[in-house]
């Protein structure tokens, strides 16, 4: 057997090839929209992608399904709950798939969603104890996963987390403590609020580890699973829908256009975003008036994904040769509306200084200077409300970053306003936005809370 785990750090995302040698034919589980290294590595091994399986229709990016079934002629897969808008192979609780020697066992596990499955895998045909089991974001190493995300589309979390009960202690803690766990998701998804930083785990450690698994009782289970779960990032039901419908597919080599500067001006005038993925720090140091800063090295796609509408054009401002990353990391979760990037970035920040501008990064010092000196200053932490429970700043108000597009009218735009967050890339963000939508006196603060917690203890 053949057994590769691919982990794409930004989204906290796992995804899996898996293969038999005797016959040279193999599966891959959940993709990420851009195959082409899974194609690569399977022309390597000498192996056919028979099938792409999907656990269910994730809401935390935009499957590759769709791109992989056309580069290598598989089938797709789903549960036979499921009913996608395409062509696929439904598969019913308890159907095994032979690969040859490796055997693949589907067992339904509803809960985070309702056509939620786990793959079992067994390394030999006669094998009565499995090698692992692929649970998708069905269980996660120290967590479930959480069932509230389809609320608005049909499912109350009342209903789903009974359903994640039944199937976690019906179909997946009957598996012996040996086998080995893989999920979709590591630590950083929004799609649970424990999750582990740890990529693998053995059914075992989970009933001993597990706080959701060790819970005594039903009724407590479904309370742990459902509080204090991490807000969700807007374009979630956008993509859960999406990976149900037919859709477009990417091309992961195509560059997108380049823009003159009096292109992208003209862009911004009709409604388009420009996305400035350079570090916070250089983004500090100048930027294009009206330009949001969603640094590349971070969270990309997930913090574009929560301040950036899917309806909306966007074009990319990156430090050259970055440019089509940024395009294909965005296509991650679905959005295409890249209508170009700003070519020469430099030179037109040189040529059009009239419209470049300055952001203003408090250090923890100057911050406390500024709260003594300006009574009306206007405090915000953009962390998730459980960062926040830990410790805030006093006096400020929590809106966490995914929430603040929709809640900036809660804020007064004549008061100089300070964002924070744990370290400084959501509030370089937060603090761009509120610029772009007519907040004139912004700044945000240099190493997060936690420089903050520093200054004061050294007092």
């Amino acid at each position: 057997m053949k057994f590769n785990q691919y982990y794409l750090d930004c989204l906290s995302h796992a995804s899996y090839l898996i293969g038999d040698e005797t016959t040279g034919r193999a599966v891959v589980v959940d993709p990420q929209r851009d195959v082409s290294e899974y194609v690569a590595d399977a022309k390597e091994l000498g192996m056919t992608i028979d099938l792409v399986i999907e656990t269910h229709f994730h809401a935390d990016f935009l499957s590759g399904h769709l791109e992989l079934a056309k580069a290598t002629g598989a089938r797709i897969v789903y549960s036979s709950v499921a009913k996608p808008e395409f062509d696929y192979l439904p598969v019913e609780d308890g159907e095994r798939y032979c690969l040859g020697e490796v055997q693949l066992e589907f067992r339904h596990t509803p809960g985070h969603t309702p056509e939620s499955l786990s793959i079992v895998l067994y390394e030999h045909a006669g094998d009565t104890v499995p090698y692992g089991v692929l649970t998708g974001d069905t269980l996660f190493i120290g967590d479930v996963g959480r069932p509230d995300l389809l609320a608005s589309i049909g499912f109350t979390r009342e209903e789903l987390a009974d359903k994640l009960y039944d199937s976690l202690h019906g179909k997946l803690m009957t598996l012996p403590d040996t086998t080995r766990v893989y999920p979709a998701h590591g630590a950083g998804s929004a799609c649970g609020k424990n999750l582990s930083t740890d990529l693998w785990s053995t059914m075992g450690e989970q009933r001993k580890t597990n706080y959701a698994l060790r819970a005594p009782d039903k009724a407590t289970f479904m309370e742990l699973v459902t509080e204090g779960q991490p807000p969700a990032p807007g374009y979630f039901v956008y993509d859960a829908i999406l990976n149900r419908k037919d859709r477009d597919l990417l091309d992961e080599a195509e560059m997108p256009q380049p823009m003159t500067y009096d292109e992208v001006r003209a862009a911004m005038e009709s409604g388009a975003m420009l996305v400035d993925g350079r570090s916070p720090e250089e983004f500090a140091l100048g930027y294009l008036r009206g330009a949001v800063n969603i640094g590349l090295e971070g969270r990309y796609a997930e913090f574009a994904g929560s301040v950036v509408k899917p309806d909306v054009d966007i074009i990319l401002m990156t430090e050259p040769g970055l440019e089509l990353e940024g395009k294909n990391r965005l296509a991650r979760i679905g959005f295409d509306r890249v209508v170009g990037y700003l070519a020469e970035p430099y030179q037109v920040m040189f040529t059009h200084r009239d419209d470049v501008e300055v952001a203003s990064r408090l250090t923890s010092n100057a911050l406390g200077e500024r709260m003594a000196d300006v009574p009306e200053l206007q405090i915000v932490d953009v962390r998730n409300p459980g960062e926040a429970a830990a410790g805030m700043i006093a006096g400020a108000v929590n809106i966490p970053i995914g929430q603040l597009p929709d809640r900036i009218d809660e804020l007064d735009r004549r008061r100089p306003t300070v964002v924070y967050c744990a370290g400084g890339y959501r509030s370089s963000i937060a603090a761009s936005l509120l610029r772009r939508r007519g907040f004139a006196d912004v700044s945000d603060v240099l190493g997060g809370y936690g420089a903050w917690e520093d200054a004061i203890q050294n007092a």
